[in-house]
């Protein structure tokens, strides 16, 4: 008979580990997509998925129960993201000239016909991920969680532990930020 969430957390918690793994197979998955997000490296990705699953043990008897286990979880998941986003911060600086043909096309149509956008999906998604890397660690968490995952300013408070007006201007400042990135790609192209 298979055991609810519920009844693992408390085996766990009398002292039986072996009862977590059940848990960590069933969200596993959901763990290495969100921290996918976040890191490039499948290395990186393995050691922010690791660190999660460690916090989770060590703090499951904080654990209380009034929200699902999941949604607990994935707010770990996402902080531990946002700590490894703060922890390795990236050299943003890196020029046009780096960017692929295919991302520089769709960059140049951007800037000059925005109405052709739909036509090079794979370029823009990569070059909306080049963005992405080269945004400080707020904006690149507050824009993931918004604009990637379409969750509401409630839910990334929720999430982040942010108030609602600051995570209100720290979207506007991330979008404020993507339009300079934006701008630095399309005028290095041009110099």
């Amino acid at each position: 008979m298979e055991r609810t969430e519920a009844e693992l957390i408390a085996a766990v918690l009398k002292g039986d580990a072996a009862s977590f793994e059940p848990l960590v197979l069933k969200y596993s998955p959901r763990v290495f997509a969100t921290a996918r997000r976040y890191a490039r490296r499948e290395s990186e990705v393995e050691d922010i998925a690791q660190e999660v699953w460690l916090k989770a043990f060590s703090k499951l008897p904080g654990f209380r129960g009034e929200a699902p286990f999941e949604h607990w979880l994935m707010r770990m998941t996402v902080r531990t993201c946002y700590d490894f986003l703060r922890g390795h911060q990236r050299n943003r600086e890196s020029s046009f000239s780096e960017l692929s043909e295919p991302e520089s096309d769709w960059l140049e149509r951007f800037v000059t016909q925005p109405e052709t956008l739909t036509d090079n999906a794979d370029a823009a998604r990569l070059l909306i991920g080049r963005v992405l890397e080269k945004l400080s660690p707020s904006a690149r968490l507050v824009i993931t969680l918004l604009e990637i995952e379409d969750r509401s300013v409630k839910e990334i408070a929720a999430i982040t532990g942010w108030s609602v007006p600051l995570v209100k201007v720290r979207a506007f400042r991330a979008r404020a930020e993507m339009r300079k990135i934006v701008a630095k790609m399309a005028q290095d192209k041009y110099l």
